[in-house]
Order: structure tokens, then C-alpha cells, then sequence
């Protein structure tokens, strides 16, 4: 990452960064304060709304207290529980309803009333209501709500808009049901139904929306039915559809969340005599936040304007500042690569010039000691080679001439003809000064070595070449074949009693050569395949003992790494052999490639 873009992000990291977290902290931390003053004072409006609807409905408790406990009703109530239905005197009913209405006279929110007598088993309208039927008798015991008033014992019980419209209409009306008791002997001698207009709550919420004009307040079931809306909206809608992640269990609380959607204030309170009501109040947020939005909006356009500049100036600076180091930079990316002529321009006499001529200085000094570093590498290669090259000589040249040693002693003149002849061969091609041959010449040096074997352990092994016409002529490095074939008739065949097979495969692609060596012998155990691991230091592990020296490894471990060397690390031999199985020892050398760039990198690689 350039120094330019550093500086730009410890820019951002540093002083943009924080005025981000710390301006979004402090919104987050006003609103939060915000929603909480607002809800407190939210469930203060809440409660005194409460206590004002509260009072409408204790007002009606209040009067048909006295109604139903008034000489006439219970006079009334006795005439008709013990009249026939056929012989009721229907003036004496009207009378009676007369009576009622006057008790209920001064209560004008009472909009409809009947009552059902229980011994006569019938429904008596007080106020008539000509847009509703009220059910029979038989059909009111049906309803749950029938039970709930009996179990009630005299207790008003309040049924609210739309909770039950068979009994009570679809009308958005209150209704208080109650039992009527006889008031000499408690019995229960019918129930009351008493409708209120909502010109009362009308008048109470009309009053709270005035000062909260965005405010929406309803009165909601314990099913979360909304049965009063100040809005007149959202009446028999279920709360459930307009709050999905309310809990049914949250009676009391304040909070935010999403009403219809929208960001709101959500303040809940129950009713106190009302099993499962609640009241509640919803505000949307934006109405609260207002105020706050327009200061957070007008902050962070001033600290967005501030930042703009900010970073305009921290890239032109940069720039200036940095434009010297960057181009410092290209030019020693460029040296990475290998370019050593790569300048700095020289710009000034300050610092950042004194930069530029250091970098200068430093690339050219280093120009002068890659180039004695490849020197001093090729001196200490061709040393290298020339020892390792040394190793092998007196190696198969001691062998060879124990055997001719053990064909004279025997008398077979013929076969020391022919294996002097041979090694003559192999003598004319190891002494040649150069590194490299043709594999023509490689080949003719591994049959002279194979021939002069043949003659000293006769039906011991046979061999088989085979090489790729195209890759006669190609270059590999002098006698790299030798050591592998000697370490299969000396190692791989040792104390076998069949015939030993070793067969020789030369092929090619277009970038590489693979010399393959493979016999049928004795193969080697893991441990001793070990020991031809190439190490880092290939000349300094060397010695004369049995196991480093004429035993076993040294003549393929030179080759291994005489081809590295040469080479470089891509390039190697690869042996995989198993006990019982044979062993195979394969060489990769480069196509075409007789140095050069490859010792260089065999060297330092």
C-alpha cells in the first residue's frame, strides 16, 4: 500500500472515523433521551386520561346503582315476574317504563336500554332503538357473556364496541350489563342493558388531542381488539395487525417501535376495573424528532462540509509530500525486478532530494555487487563441479580395473581385450575438459561401462535403451547416467538369483528431459532412500566411509546435485523404490538450456 493512501486512511481511521461514531453515539444517545422524556410524560397524559374515562364509566355505575335499587324498578320488576305473559296490563308496562326513563333522565348518555326478566324468561325494551333487535332470552343464555354478567352477582359488567354485535349492535356504543336483585331478598330477578353514547369520551379525547394533536389514543380489548379510536380509523382492527411484535402479556409499558409501519412512540396502560383493557397512545417518532432531525441534519452537513475539506486537503498534501517517495518506490520495484540502470529524477535540495540521491547512490552500489556476487558464484560452481566430477572418476575407475584384475587372473585374455577397449571409451569421454555432451556420447559411455559389467558377472543382468530419435543430439551433463546404472548392478542386484533387468528410457517434452533408470532388483527401504536427500551444503557431508563414500549413496548423490548445480532447484533426480520391487531413479534436466541463467540460479536459489 503506498504512503499516500496510508496517510489518507490513518486520515480517516483517525479523525474521520471517530467524528462518525461519536456523532452517531450522541444522536443515538439524545433520541434515546428524547423517547424516554417523551414517554414519561406520555404515560402521565396517559393517566389522567384514564382517570377522566374512568369516571364516565363510574358515573354510569353510579346511576344505575340508584336505578335499579328505586321502589318503582322493584315494584315493576316483581308485577312482571309474576304476571303471565298473556295477562300483562301493556299500560302498566308502559307505566313502568315511564318510571325508568324518568330515573334515567338525568344521565343524557344513556342511548338505549331493555332488560330481561329471568322467571318470565323475556327481554322489555326501556328505550327504544329502532335500528336493532335485542336477541331473545334463550338466545342471550347462549353467550359467554351471559354467564360472566350472572357470575358477577350485581357488578356492573362494561362490553365495549364490536366484542359482542349480536347482543349489543354494531353501533360504536359502551354497554354496562348487570343483575337486577330483588332488595328485600337478593334474589336475582333480571339483567339490565345500558347502552351510553360516546358524546362523553368524545368530549375527554377531543380535549387530550388538542394538546397532542399527532396523538392517536384507543381503548383495546384484552383480545386486542380496538374498540374506541380517537381517530375513528382503526376501530375493529386487531392490534396484533397494526404492532406485529407486541407481546399480549405487556400491560403497562412505553416504548419505541413500529406502529402501522411507521417509527412510533407506543405508550400502554391498563384499566383498573376493566379486566383486560388498555389504553394507549402512539406517536410517531418523526413528529417527536423533529426538532432533533433538523439540528442533526444541519450538524452533520457542517461536519460532512468540514470533512470534504479536510480530505481535499490531506490528498493535496499527500501528494506533495509523497510524489518523491512513491516515484522512489517505482524505480526500487523496477530494481526488484531486475533493472539496475532504473533512476530516481532528482527534484530539489531538501530532504526529499537528499532521498532521491541516497536511493540513486544505493541502486548503483548494489549494481556493482550483484555483478561481483555472480563472479565470485560462477568461480566457487565451477570449483564445485570440478570436485564433484573428481569424486566420480577414481570411483568407477577402481571398479573397472578390479575387474579387469580379476579377468587376467583367470586367463581369459579376450575379455581383457575387450574390456580395455571399453574402458578406453569411457576414459577418452571423461577426460574431455567440457561439462556437457551430446547423449549420443552419454549413451556410448553408459553401454562401454554396461559392456565391461557384462563381463565381469555374466548372467547376472541384461539391459534394454531406448531413447526419443529427436533428443540425440540435445546436451546433458557428462556422466550422469554411469553412477545410476553402477548403483543398480552394485546395490540392486546384490545377491539376487534371477536374472537382472535394467532398463534405460530417454524422453521429452518441449522444456524438459527425463533420464529414466529402471531395474528389476532388491530395491531399498525407506531409511536408505533417506540418504539421498539433497542437503543444502552437498560438498561438506561428503567423506571416504563405507556409508557416505564407495558404499552406496555417493555416486548418485553427485549426480543429483552436479544437476542442480548446473541446473537449479527446479530441476533434480527422483528415486521411488521399494524392498522386493525394483527401484527407479529418474533425472530432469532442461531442454536445450546449457547454462547461463540456470547456474546463476542453481547457485543462489
Amino acid at each position: 500500500m503506498s504512503l499516500q493512501k496510508k496517510l489518507i486512511m490513518a486520515f480517516v481511521g483517525l479523525i474521520i472515523a471517530p467524528l462518525l461514531v461519536l456523532g452517531t453515539i450522541s444522536y443515538e444517545y439524545i433520541s434515546n433521551r428524547t423517547a424516554s422524556g417523551y414517554a414519561e410524560s406520555t404515560e402521565l397524559t396517559l393517566r389522567a386520561l384514564l382517570l377522566s374515562v374512568d369516571q364516565v364509566f363510574k358515573d354510569m355505575n353510579n346511576v344505575t346503582d340508584s336505578t335499579i335499587a328505586s321502589r318503582a324498578i322493584q315494584e315493576a320488576l316483581n308485577n312482571l315476574q309474576s304476571a303471565e305473559l298473556d295477562q300483562v296490563n301493556y299500560l302498566e308496562l308502559n307505566a313502568i317504563q315511564r318510571n325508568f326513563r324518568e330515573l334515567l333522565v338525568n344521565h343524557p348518555s344513556v342511548s338505549y336500554a331493555f332488560m330481561y326478566t329471568l322467571e318470565q324468561q323475556n327481554v322489555h325494551k326501556l328505550f327504544s332503538k329502532a335500528s336493532f333487535t335485542p336477541l331473545t332470552f334463550d338466545e342471550f343464555t347462549k353467550l359467554p357473556i351471559y354467564q360472566e354478567v350472572i357470575n358477577r352477582d350485581g357488578l356492573p359488567v362494561w362490553i365495549g364496541p364490536y366484542e359482542h354485535t349480536e347482543l349489543t349492535g354494531s353501533d360504536q356504543v359502551f354497554t354496562l350489563a348487570r343483575v337486577v336483585k330483588d332488595i328485600d331478598t337478593l334474589e336475582n330477578k333480571g339483567i339490565l342493558l345500558v347502552q351510553i353514547r360516546n358524546s362523553d369520551l368524545e368530549a375527554i379525547f377531543r380535549y387530550f388531542r388538542y394538546k397532542q394533536e399527532h396523538t392517536k389514543y384507543m381503548i383495546v380489548n384484552a383480545e386486542g381488539l380496538v374498540m374506541y379510536d380517537s381517530n375513528g380509523q382503526l376501530e375493529q382492527r386487531m392490534l396484533s395487525e397494526l404492532m406485529p411484535r407486541l407481546k399480549e402479556d405487556d400491560r403497562n409499558y412505553s416504548k419505541r417501535g413500529s406502529f402501522q409501519d411507521v417509527d412510533s412512540i407506543v405508550s400502554v396502560i391498563s384499566f383498573d376495573h376493566y379486566e383486560g383493557w388498555r389504553l394507549i397512545a402512539v406517536t410517531p417518532w418523526s413528529v417527536i424528532a423533529g426538532e432533533i432531525m433538523w439540528i442533526a441534519v444541519a450538524v452533520s452537513s457542517l461536519i460532512g462540509l468540514c470533512m470534504l475539506l479536510a480530505c481535499v486537503f490531506i490528498v493535496y498534501i499527500a501528494r506533495r509530500i509523497t510524489k518523491a517517495i512513491i516515484d522512489s518506490v517505482k524505480v526500487m520495484r523496477e530494481v526488484e525486478l531486475g533493472n539496475l540502470k532504473a533512476r530516481v529524477e532528482v527534484r530539489g535540495n531538501d530532504e526529499v532530494g537528499l532521498l532521491t540521491r541516497g536511493t540513486n547512490r544505493l541502486i548503483y552500489r548494489l549494481e556493482q555487487l550483484i555483478a561481483e556476487l555472480k563472479e565470485q558464484h560462477e568461480r566457487k560452481r565451477l570449483a564445485e563441479m570440478q570436485a564433484l566430477q573428481a569424486q566420480i572418476k577414481p570411483h568407477f575407475l577402481f571398479n573397472t580395473l578390479e575387474s579387469i584384475n580379476v579377468l587376467a587372473m583367470q586367463n581369459q585374455g579376450k575379455k581383457v581385450s575387450q574390456m580395455v577397449t571399453r574402458l578406453g571409451n569411457l576414459l577418452r569421454i571423461s577426460i574431455q575438459q567440457q561439462e556437457e555432451i551430446t547423449i549420443e556420447q552419454e549413451l556410448a559411455h553408459v553401454r562401454s561401462y554396461l559392456d565391461i559389467q557384462a563381463f565381469r558377472f555374466e548372467e547376472l543382468f541384461d539391459y534394454e535403451i531406448t531413447l526419443d530419435e529427436g533428443l540425440r543430439h540435445e546436451l546433458t551433463l557428462k556422466l550422469s547416467l554411469q553412477p545410476l546404472v553402477e548403483n543398480c548392478i552394485q546395490h540392486g542386484f546384490e545377491g539376487i538369483s534371477y536374472l537382472g533387468r535394467i532398463r534405460i528410457s530417454i524422453t521429452g517434452d518441449e522444456e524438459r528431459i527425463y533420464f529414466r533408470v529402471e531395474d528389476n532388483g532388491i530395491g531399498m527401504t525407506p531409511s536408505q532412500v533417506e540418504q539421498f536427500t539433497y542437503r543444502t551444503a552437498p560438498l561438506a557431508r561428503y567423506d571416504n566411509t563405507p556409508e557416505y563414500g564407495e558404499r552406496r549413496s555417493i555416486g548418485v548423490r553427485n549426480v543429483a546435485d552436479r544437476v542442480r548445480l548446473r541446473y537449479g532447484s527446479p530441476y533434480g533426480l527422483m528415486i521411488c523404490s521399494r524392498p522386493g520391487y525394483g527401484t527407479i531413479i529418474q533425472v530432469t534436466i532442461p531442454k536445450r538450456k546449457g547454462g547461463g541463467e540456470h547456474e546463476i540460479e542453481g547457485v543462489v536459489g
